[in-house]
């Protein structure tokens, strides 16, 4: 058998510079990849894929044509601190204690927006206006707006929907030219609501939760309200006229919805930047579908949005079985709480709620509430916090710097 013939003797060639050449090579190919625009880690907090079908698709199967972003944003660090978007509501007679409210709530880092229904004179309105165009604090800082053009409201009518969609949608507009629009919870108010706790700490506690939690109170139990709200059928004249108008009642009655479950609960709330979004911009059409619905329901502001954030799948999971509100009611309940006075001070300081109704104008607990909460020292003082401070500490700065 013939030997195999011996292999070629082989060269000898240093190969750590090769090494060193490869691993150069490989550390700017991920350093490109990290900084491109198209590259995205994995990320569990990530929600919205512009064209993409979801992370766990498999493979095999064949790509969308063609997918609608759901607009959400990734959330922000946990530990940066929200900012609040608030609704402050009210009608005739009411803007003095809006102006008390919005002064209890204020903090430069918020956003408010002011409606006051045109039930009210116009009057009204452009005092409003000329108060935060001439308050020192609320002027400089520029985030409180006056809605101009106000909206004809009817007390459990769908027309007290709409015009909280439309301060949510003035909210996520902002200025038009992106500033203002940064904000991560929505809260809906009356000028009969006041706050039990400083922005200050509010920020400090809502910075340690998740920024997609929605604060409804609701139940899928209607009971006697499926009889008495939800089969008939009622036309809000503030819809079509422009003079104010009772609800009236047609003859026919109509069946519960099965396209989606009903929900009820307090018309007072607390949502999250997404399901806001969701609500005006509805990437699918459930949000419309059930505004259209809601347009004949009677008290449709204590159903429409616990209903869509219910029946919503991407949101059902997200909702917290509270309004954050102090109220009193009568046993057994009535159409309205009671008025709270210094009777209540025990129950509603151990209540933990940030905010409680129903207040009268100038009621004495209101000054108890500044002076031993709030801080609040006058009736044209804002609520003080550690952004006072920080003000005044810049201001000490550029004196001495001049």
């Amino acid at each position: 058998m013939e030997a195999a013939a011996p292999c070629p003797r082989a060269h000898h060639v240093d190969l750590r510079w090769l090494l060193s050449v490869a691993a150069g090579g490989l550390f700017a190919l991920l350093l490109l990849l990290a900084t491109s625009p198209t590259f995205r880690l994995p990320s569990s907090t990530t929600t919205s894929r512009l064209f993409l079908g979801p992370a766990s698709r498999s493979s095999s199967a064949p790509p969308p044509l063609f997918v609608e972003p759901t607009l959400s944003r990734p959330l922000p660090p946990a530990a940066s601190l929200p900012r609040f978007a608030y609704l402050i509501s009210g009608s005739a007679g009411d803007a003095g204690m809006m102006r008390r409210c919005l002064l209890a709530l204020y903090h430069p880092r918020n956003r408010y927006v002011l409606h006051l229904d045109a039930e009210a004179p116009d009057t009204d309105r452009a005092d409003l206006a000329a108060f935060v165009a001439a308050h020192p604090v609320l002027a400089a800082a520029g985030n409180v707006k006056v809605v101009e053009k106000a909206n004809l409201v009817t007390y459990r009518g769908p027309t007290m929907v709409t015009t909280t969609l439309h301060a949510a949608a003035l909210l996520l507009w902002g200025d038009g030219r992106g500033r203002g629009a940064d904000w991560d919870w929505f809260i809906n108010l009356s000028a009969s609501d006041y706050p039990l706790v400083t922005q200050d700490d509010l920020m400090h506690v809502f910075s340690k939760l998740p920024r997609d939690l929605n604060f409804i109170d609701h139940t899928s139990n209607i009971s006697w309200k499926a009889f008495a709200r939800a089969m008939p059928v009622i036309i809000d004249p503030a819809l079509y006229m422009k003079t104010k108008g009772d609800l009236f009642w047609m003859p026919e009655r109509r069946s519960l919805p099965t396209a989606f479950k009903l929900f009820t609960g307090s018309a007072w709330m607390v949502l999250s930047r997404p399901f806001v979004e969701y609500l005006i911009w509805g990437w699918d059409n459930l949000p419309r579908t059930v505004l259209m619905y809601y347009a004949n329901f009677i008290s449709s502001p204590e159903g429409y949005f616990h209903t869509v954030a219910c029946n919503a799948e991407e949101f059902r999971n997200t909702t917290v079985n509270s309004d954050l509100h102090f109220i009193s009611w009568d046993n057994p309940p009535m159409q309205h709480p009671h008025y709270l006075t210094t009777d209540d001070w025990d129950l509603m300081v151990r209540s933990d709620a940030p905010f409680a109704r129903k207040f009268l104008r100038d009621d004495p607990v209101l000054d108890r509430i500044d002076a031993d909460i709030l801080g609040r020292r006058g009736p044209g003082m804002v609520a003080p916090g550690g952004w006072c401070q920080e003000a005044a500490a810049a201001r000490r700065r550029r004196r001495a710097e001049q």
